[in-house]
């Protein structure tokens, strides 16, 4: 399960091959025990719980960062290595 980012104690993994339970792409969003699936084209929470700050954060990074997890989401369903995404500063 690579790490993908992590930024204020949140830490955000994107699966390889993981895109046959859900029709859209997401990322896995973990904080302090809460654990959520969070769509990448708009931020919402598919499954899961995660404090309502924390998400508000990684939506904010989400839109910062669409493309590059567009491009991840691509490689990680095709099982191949993501790269690395800068964390929300």
């Amino acid at each position: 399960m690579p790490v993908i980012s992590m930024f204020y104690g949140v830490i955000v993994l994107m699966y390889y091959f993981d895109n046959r339970k859900h029709q859209l792409p997401y990322i896995h969003v973990q904080y302090s025990g809460e654990e959520a699936v969070v769509s990448i084209p708009d931020g919402e929470v598919i499954e899961g719980v995660i404090r309502a700050n924390k998400l508000k954060l990684v939506q904010a990074w989400i839109e910062i960062h669409q493309e590059d997890l567009m491009a991840d989401w691509q490689l990680a369903v095709n099982g191949q290595q993501v790269f690395k995404i800068d964390p929300l500063k």
